[in-house]
């Protein structure tokens, strides 16, 4: 044990193996089993927690014990704590703790059975005459004073992942179920599955395996990808709208921190060529000397603008063709989440794409050429008509598909990669594997539709141009290939790939601290 003093209070910091241990030793030492009146094995627990000994669990305490549990998920003591408490002092007296417990063990009693697919359960009633043991591989349902025998098995561990869209083999359902499975039979019964999450606040299969949801606070410019899952929980509760706050502030600041790299991508885009070549730094010294310093931020304004409605429409949108591709009370399986979040993606461009054009047209603006957006917008208006305001919409529409197809598919096949080697030690990937995995997936999803976002941007800023000088998408394609090569398609890829490390960087500090302002996590 090791301890550490933070002012006149004295903070104990177990080691995470020997504590994890021991309070799966001390949970299990009694061979009777629990019965709705029985405190004996809690109080030994309650213990453990209280380091202080002032007969409260505080979040700090609480905190440092799910740690040594191997549960890492941000706001799980604060969420406990919440629940649980009856004054709202931060903290859980013994009564408050145990009756949390005992609530929670009931939902995770109906999730056990949930995934008890082949009911190889039997109950039979507690009797002080005939009490179950461990031994007997029985344990006890706390909401009708029964006892239950059952196992889970690999095979109702694939199946019920499979529902939640993650495909495993039974090589890797093993392994998941080594993770909970204490007396090495490759079956666990409800001690085991209970003693496993008896202290994560989460107790829907949905709930704990959300480790792995795709989270928008990878903001790297694009928002081509599916929209996030909510759990039912979420939706009821404020934290969806939360997230989605912290999500769009985490977004704008990284758009505005890589705002340089991207108006110079959307420069090479649209002036690089073959003939006219542009490098990273003099197209640097190109717009410095045009326009200042400050003209690397030109467009971002719009940029950061265009986050909210755009978030707003495809979470709607998204919710409302989910319940068009599935029936009822059943889980999406991931081909009907890709095509509900594509139709997503496609309504909530068709509606703010007018943002988009005025976007690429005040990147490339010269000094002088518009006051601002509306100065901007009205003078398309007046000289182009509407039409203008939906130049290179098609291409942009098509760049949903293998966008969002491969940034989903890339991230699932290194999620699943990661579940079938590492699981046995936790369910936790951590920071730096989550950040990992969608940094990649959404890298490949822009290099895959990374020519019709060229051809898009093309097609933006030369609607200005004379009627008959204007190009259709096809025209324009064989245009590019022809002079520049099939690599023209990919001018400008260099400064887009600089961005996204910096920008998922900077997106998830700026969501952490969100989430902490708005009260999601403690």
């Amino acid at each position: 044990m090791v301890c550490r003093t933070d002012g006149a209070s004295a903070r104990c910091f177990y080691n995470s193996s020997a504590m994890y241990q021991a309070l799966r030793t001390s949970l299990l030492s009694s061979a009777l089993c629990w019965d709705a009146d029985s405190v004996r094995s809690y109080q030994v627990l309650f213990d453990k927690l209280d380091t202080n000994k002032d007969g409260k669990v505080d979040v700090a305490e609480l905190r440092v014990g799910l740690k040594a549990m191997g549960i890492f998920r941000h706001g799980a003591a604060q969420k406990i704590v919440s629940s649980g408490g009856q004054n709202n002092d931060g903290s859980l007296d013994f009564n408050e703790f145990t009756k949390y417990l005992k609530d929670h063990e009931k939902k995770l009693l109906l999730t056990f059975k949930s995934l008890d697919r082949n009911n190889d359960g039997k109950r039979r009633r507690v009797t002080e005459s005939s009490p179950c043991h461990l031994h007997d591989d029985i344990s006890c349902d706390l909401s009708f004073f029964k006892c239950v025998s059952g196992h889970i098995d690999a095979t109702e561990i694939q199946q019920a992942l499979a529902e939640l869209g993650i495909h495993v083999s039974r090589e890797d359902a093993q392994k998941i179920l080594q993770s909970m499975d204490i007396d090495g039979t490759m079956t666990v019964d409800w001690n085991e599955f209970r003693e496993h999450f008896l202290l994560y606040p989460a107790y829907n299969l949905e709930e704990i395996i959300r480790y792995w949801k795709h989270s928008s606070v990878l903001d790297i410019g694009d928002s081509l990808s599916i929209p996030d899952e909510f759990t039912e929980e979420e939706k009821r509760s404020d934290e969806w709208w939360k997230q989605l706050v912290a999500g769009a502030v985490a977004g704008a600041v990284s758009r505005t921190g890589t705002a340089p790299l991207d108006r110079l991508k959307v420069f090479m885009q649209v002036h690089s060529s073959a003939a006219n070549k542009i490098s990273l730094i003099g197209g640097f010294r190109q717009m410095i000397v045009e326009g200042g310093l400050t003209s690397l931020w030109r467009g971002n304004g719009i940029n950061v603008l265009k986050i909210a409605p755009e978030t707003a429409f495809k979470f709607m949108a998204y919710e409302q063709y989910k319940k068009l591709l599935t029936s009822e009370g059943t889980k999406i399986e991931t081909h009907k989440r890709f095509m509900a979040g594509s139709m997503a993606g496609a309504t909530a461009q068709t509606a703010i794409y007018p943002m988009e054009v005025l976007k690429t047209r005040l990147t490339l603006r010269k000094t002088g050429q518009y006051a601002g957006m509306f100065d901007c917008a009205k003078k398309i208006l007046r000289k182009e008509g509407v039409i203008a305001f939906y130049k290179g919409y098609i291409p942009n529409l098509i760049g949903i598909i293998p966008y969002a197809g491969i940034d989903l598919a890339v991230y699932e096949t290194l999620k699943n990669t990661w579940l079938s080697h590492h699981t046995k030690d936790s369910a936790n990937p951590g920071v730096l594997v989550l950040l990992g995995c969608g940094t990649i997936s959404c890298t490949c999803g822009q290099l895959a539709s990374y020519p019709l976002a060229l051809i898009r941007t093309r097609m933006q800023a030369q609607a200005s141009l004379d009627v008959s000088d204007q190009p259709s998408m096809s025209s324009l394609l064989r245009t590019i290939v022809a002079k520049d090569g099939f690599f023209g398609l990919y001018r400008g890829i260099l400064p887009n790939f600089m961005k996204v490390i910096p920008a998922v960087s900077i997106s998830y500090v700026v969501y952490e601290y969100m989430k902490t302002g708005l009260g999601l996590s403690k």
